[in-house]
């Protein structure tokens, strides 16, 4: 099973950028969506951005989408998320997750189930006013 390993977060004016990176440990991401959750305090974890590893397929929810970008990069085995335009609403501890059923999902409700197999620890991203 792999394992995954965040990093990335951090405290950032509102307008800024940052990007976050998960690493897979222990296999490859071959075979897997990887997502991009995120739970704010008081609030129920939600989707943000998966992306299929074998076929690239991407899916954001409405709030991000023009503002972040997931993507996977093969060689450093990474699934990055890079945020600009950084809103104070977009605090929130952010969770790096990844899920073989959801291989060849192709739209955002095969891709934003919660139930996905294996999480990261999360990285927390505070975005000041």
């Amino acid at each position: 099973q792999v394992q995954l390993v965040e990093s990335g977060g951090g405290l950032v004016q509102a307008g800024g950028s940052l990007r976050l990176s998960c690493a897979a440990s222990g296999r490859t991401f071959s075979g897997y969506a990887v997502a991009w959750f995120r739970q704010a305090p008081g609030k129920e974890r939600e989707f943000v951005a998966a992306i299929s590893w074998s076929g690239g397929r991407t899916s954001y929810a409405d709030s991000v989408k023009g503002r972040f970008t997931i993507f996977r990069d093969t060689a450093k085995n990474t699934v990055s998320l890079q945020m600009i335009s950084l809103k104070p609403e977009d605090t929130a501890v952010y969770y790096c997750a990844a899920d073989r059923s959801r291989a060849s999902c192709s739209n955002y409700g095969c891709f934003a189930g919660p139930a996905y197999a294996v999480w990261g620890q999360g990285t927390q991203v505070t975005v000041a006013s």
